[in-house]
């Protein structure tokens, strides 16, 4: 039961979050060190996570996108999935509006380079934000995770092009790796192969250098390796009630999502305890053009763009209202993860990068708004 209530509310992420910010605070000197001294090379604990451990979270909300567009599900036909695509870009140019909007009347041209830190939602809170205010089963919780992994897409591809580290620059010749371990995992497929950790610690690993060599960030190393996992067949199933391994009619998509997702939400803890290390200091203007930016920029840009979508004759997943559609763009407006790496590739200046960090964190405060407006506007839960 408690650890039922621990993944379903994502406890451990929470909890990671707020002992960052208290020994960050309370002791910043011990955080820094702890999270960013190299262990062995330049591999620090920050690395750890950011660069290994989210490769399976990233790869989990994969297997949630593709049960989205599979039959039956939310986003299925194919056709469903372009309203929320269309609300992506509306996710990032809203917030890109209204940060210059804001800067040109309460900022500094020092900010200007902060535009990009308004465009990502934090995949793993608004995940769970939406479960929270729409319940599990609600088509908006598989709008919103579609929407928030292209959107982090489209915040890493900002980061490599407006940001660039000229002592890293993009090398793209090696994502001709991530290809070709794509090619491998199609082979594997057509062969029959039903067992995931081929695909995981063969294709995975080459496509995560590809990622990593090309200076892209390869936490999203297995979205371009999971759709190849086979969704049909016989695999075999770990029964705790039992103790034992039990073959049983489920897909090897759905045995890699049944036995890995309960070590991605457990470790949660640490990104969040690795992430959202900020201080409460330096809060100026940006930090408020950052988090009005992401609060009202994704709120109005998500909802006008699905509006606009709807027009054009898209579709929106069925059991989604427009009621709802508004609240799902409170929730995109979260920002932390992507928001945290553009800030830290935007500033160079500490002060600047850390109230932009700091307007990023407390996005968090969409958590509130969230859940109130969707008790004011009558949203009814679905759980499975």
């Amino acid at each position: 039961m408690v650890i039922k209530f621990c993944r379903d509310y994502s406890i451990p992420l929470i909890l990671g979050v707020i002992v960052a910010l208290i020994w960050a605070n309370l002791s910043p000197e011990s955080y820094q060190q702890i999270i960013y001294t190299p262990i062995i090379f330049d591999i620090n604990f920050h690395w750890l996570v950011n660069d290994l451990f989210m490769v399976f979270f990233f790869a989990i909300a994969g297997v949630e996108i593709i049960n989205s567009l599979s039959e039956g599900g939310a986003l299925n036909p194919i056709k469903k999935s372009v309203t929320p695509l269309m609300a992506t870009a509306g996710g990032v140019l809203g917030p890109i509006a209204i940060f210059f909007i804001l800067n040109s009347i309460i900022g500094s041209p020092e900010y200007i380079k902060g535009w990009g830190v308004c465009t990502a939602t934090d995949i793993a809170l608004a995940w769970l934000l939406a479960r929270l205010v729409f319940g599990r089963g609600h088509p908006a919780v598989s709008f919103l995770l579609l929407l928030a992994v292209v959107d982090d897409g489209i915040g890493l591809a900002i980061i490599a092009i407006f940001y660039p580290d000229p002592i890293n620059p993009v090398q793209p010749i090696w994502l001709l790796l991530v290809a070709f371990a794509m090619l491998i995992a199609y082979r594997l497929n057509k062969k029959g192969v039903n067992k995931y950790w081929p695909y995981v610690l063969l294709c995975g690993t080459l496509s995560w250098f590809g990622m990593y060599n090309s200076h892209l960030h390869p936490a999203l190393s297995l979205i371009a390796i999971v759709p190849f996992l086979p969704k049909t067949g016989v695999t075999i199933v770990h029964d705790d009630s039992h103790g034992m391994d039990d073959a049983s009619c489920c897909s090897c998509l759905s045995t890699f999502e049944q036995q890995v997702a309960p070590g991605v939400e457990f470790g949660l803890f640490f990104f969040g305890l690795t992430n959202a290390g900020v201080e409460f200091a330096g809060v100026s203007n940006l930090t408020l053009i950052i988090l009005v930016s992401l609060v009202v920029g994704k709120t109005i840009g998500i909802s006008l763009f699905t509006w606009i979508a709807t027009l054009l004759g898209f579709k929106l997943p069925t059991g989604m209202k427009p009621k709802e559609v508004v609240v799902a763009g409170l929730v995109g407006g979260m920002g932390l993860t992507v928001a945290l790496f553009v800030a830290g590739a935007a500033f160079v200046d500490l002060e600047l990068q850390g109230a932009a960090k700091m307007g990023a964190l407390l996005t968090a405060s969409v958590f509130i708004l969230a859940v109130v407006a969707g008790k004011i506007v009558g949203i009814k839960k679905i759980k499975c």
